[in-house]
């Protein structure tokens, strides 16, 4: 019987229960509520049932262990709770049983390590908690065991790998500790997720007794005693990460790029040590970070053989030499970071003719010369550039033109002369304001806060900036409304908000508007500064002419833009979750709030003003709240931008046609959506129409009503760039 796929109101009905003969149950996908009819039991010839993507609730009735032949048991993505029953012990045929997306908790019974024909157990995304069973693979053959996203905690079962079949581990986030040993020789091993746990030692595995590896991420844990060297023997792999292992240690293998698949190799804050190796056998990597380690030398010109290469991310590093001609000659590169070396030399031209490249970040080296004049570098930001003393043109100061009157020796000097002039007739003037404000006795209360890289401003420009003449100290100036335009005497022109705060809440609100001002991202709105006294204060931010996404939803704009705004509001909503440490929830994430750069590159705005707000008026979570209780709120507000971050997909795939999101989405068919949206956006192509199908499917994982059942924005941004695949 199939009867699964539709929109039914109600319950599963007890009475088919009475099919006593029936072998194959599907009623997936189908709306249905309440319990599982505890009936079930009576189908005593039942080898398949599938009843997932519901929304049944309740526990799993102890007595399904009467369905002897049960075969195949998928629950997935309900709503149900408890825990797995012990009787499970008994369906001695069960190969498949899928419990994972619902709220289940407990522990994993060991009966179930007992179940000889198990090959599959998928229970991720629960709150199962405790010890895996000890002898789990030890007498069944599994292939894919998939326990991510709960609370588990102890070692990896040393038979886990003991049938010889196991295709896929996937374990990350969770608590488990303890080595790799139990996995070291598991040659069958296609597909290794282990990421966001607490496992230590050195990493065992043998690649070359790993011949079908295709994908391991072993980031965010504590592994010691480097990358093993015979990694270059994966000839299969694809993907390979080890990121935030900060004690890692070791040297980037010599052959790693000579990797036949090698998409993306990542490394960064891993503490890795010595040169990068040739790139003469580059194959197919397009991706490698490697920033925040103590890697030294130079960017070797082979690496122009790299063809596929998009991103390559070096910063914090200690990297010295030139920046290679080669690498601007790379035709798809859209991504080079290399802030915060000692790079030196020019920016080599060719990267003004590239016709990919998004973002060079040389910032805070010893780069010399101008900046390419080509619209790419006009369009960056000048946080990419600041840093070098040397370093001059759009964006940053411009360059000084060569007069020639004395030849390049007269030029030189006739510059010289001129700064001397200048730097003289500042100090006079500085002098002069200062003696002057000295004899008038006046005392300015307010203070300017810059962060470093971004521009500098004083007090006094933003003050003057608002028309004001500040003659007492109780006189506060102010902006005609809470957000303003405002340009600087300097000329910038920047966004102010301005917010009263209480003497007793300074220093908090000035701590998180430190951290605010710190968040560095493309996607992220700048925050360049801030200007205070007792009763009040400034925020100042980039102000960008091209308006918000607001006001962009209702007009007609093709697909792409909107899938590239979708990808970069996810791109900096992850940045703000999982990469600030504490998280910063936005607090405030609505189409208003997404403005757009001079690329029209969506930037977040507002994003942790709604906290601003809570301290300046004297509210302090950290002091009223228990730990757990303050992480459990915080919890629920990273879940509300996630939340939030579903609805405005919708608005853009839909034209703000689609209100009420939570409840049009995870109510109506979803193929009815698909074709309405496949219109809206003119979807002709196969790709767009896969892609518009990704991103509603996004959406409704995002908007599903429990908070507990929605995912982490970093999973939602890994899924909308194919960068995650639970399978």
């Amino acid at each position: 019987m199939e009867i699964g796929y539709n929109f039914y109101q109600g319950i599963i009905p007890p009475q088919l229960g009475n099919l006593s003969q029936l072998r194959y149950l599907d009623i997936a996908g189908a709306n249905l509520s309440g319990p599982i009819p505890k009936e079930f039991s009576n189908l005593t010839s039942l080898q398949s049932l599938f009843l997932f993507r519901n929304q049944l609730t309740g526990s799993i009735p102890s007595d399904f262990s009467n369905i002897k032949p049960l075969t195949n048991l998928d629950l997935s993505d309900n709503f149900l709770s408890g825990s797995i029953p012990e009787s499970f012990s008994e369906l001695k045929s069960l190969r498949l049983l899928s419990l994972m997306y619902n709220d289940m908790s407990g522990t994993v019974p060991d009966g179930i390590a007992e179940l000889r024909s198990l090959e599959t157990l998928l229970i991720w995304n629960n709150h199962f908690s405790g010890l895996l069973p000890k002898s789990l693979g030890k007498n069944s053959k599994l292939k894919w065991v998939d326990v991510s996203t709960n609370k588990f905690n102890g070692s990896i079962p040393e038979d886990i790998c003991l049938g010889g079949v196991l295709v896929k581990l996937i374990m990350f986030s969770n608590k488990f500790t303890g080595s790799l040993f139990s996995i070291s020789n598991c040659s069958s091993l296609v597909r290794l997720r282990l990421e966001d746990n607490s496992f230590s030692g050195e990493v065992p595995l043998k690649f070359s007794y790993l011949p079908d590896i295709t994908y391991v991420d072993l980031s965010w844990n504590k592994f010691v005693g480097g990358i093993p060297l015979d990694i270059s023997q994966a000839t299969q792999l694809e993907y390979f990460n080890v990121s935030y292992n900060n004690q890692l240690g070791g040297i980037i293998p010599t052959l790693i790029w000579s990797l036949p698949k090698l998409q993306n190799f990542s490394a960064s804050s891993c503490g890795i040590l010595g040169i990068l190796p040739s790139f003469d056998s580059c194959k197919s990597i397009s991706t490698i970070d490697l920033g925040r380690n103590n890697l030294s030398g130079t960017i070797p010109k082979s690496v122009s053989k790299c063809q596929a290469l998009v991103t390559i991310e070096l910063p914090d590093n200690n990297m010295t030499g030139q920046i290679p001609d080669e690498l601007a000659s790379i035709p798809i590169l859209e991504i080079v970071d290399l802030s915060n070396n000692k790079f030196n030399g020019p920016i080599p031209e060719k990267f003004g003719s590239s016709l990919s490249l998004h973002l060079l970040n040389v910032s805070f080296n010893n780069i010399s010369g101008s900046i390419p004049n080509a619209k790419t570098f006009k369009l960056m930001s000048n946080s990419a550039f600041v840093g070098n003393s040397e370093l001059c043109g759009a964006p940053l100061r411009p360059c000084f033109e060569r007069v020639g009157i004395f030849g390049s020796k007269g030029t030189w000097k006739l510059t010289h002369i001129l700064l001397l002039s200048i730097g003289l007739l500042i100090i006079l003037l500085v002098l002069a304001f200062g003696i002057l404000h000295f004899r008038k006795g006046f005392k300015s209360q307010w203070k300017m806060v810059s962060f470093v890289g971004l521009p500098q401003f004083t007090a006094n420009d933003v003050l003057t900036s608002f028309n004001v003449v500040a003659t007492e100290h109780t006189h506060i100036p102010s902006p005609s409304t809470v957000v303003t335009k405002a340009v600087l005497p300097t000329g910038i022109t920047v966004l102010v908000k301005k917010i009263e705060w209480e003497n007793r809440s300074i220093n908090g609100v000035s701590e998180f508007i430190m951290r605010l001002g710190n968040a560095r991202h493309k996607n992220l709105i700048r925050l360049l500064g801030f200007c205070h006294n007792q009763q009040q204060v400034y925020l100042l931010y980039d102000y960008l002419p091209n308006g918000n996404l607001a006001e962009k939803i209702g007009m007609k704009w093709d697909w792409a833009a909107k899938f590239r705004t979708v990808v970069g509001i996810a791109r900096g909503l992850c940045f703000l979750h999982h990469e600030c440490y504490p998280a910063i929830p936005h607090g405030d994430l609505k189409s208003s709030n997404i403005v757009f750069d001079e690329n029209m590159e969506p930037q977040l705005a507002e994003f942790g003003f709604k906290q601003v707000l809570q301290l300046s008026n004297g509210a302090s979570p950290t002091k009223t709240m228990q730990e757990t209780e303050y992480n459990e709120v915080m919890t629920e507000e990273l879940s509300n931008d996630v939340y939030n971050f579903g609805k405005m997909i919708l608005e853009i795939l839909t034209g703000g046609k689609l209100t009420n999101a939570a409840a049009n989405i995870h109510s109506n068919s979803q193929e009815v959506l698909l074709r309405e949206v496949y219109n809206g956006n003119e979807a002709t192509s196969v790709g767009s129409m896969q892609e518009i199908k990704l991103v509603i499917e996004v959406a409704m994982l995002c908007t599903k009503s429990r908070s507990s059942d929605r995912p982490f924005m970093e999973d939602v941004y890994n899924l909308l760039t194919n960068k995650f695949a639970n399978v």
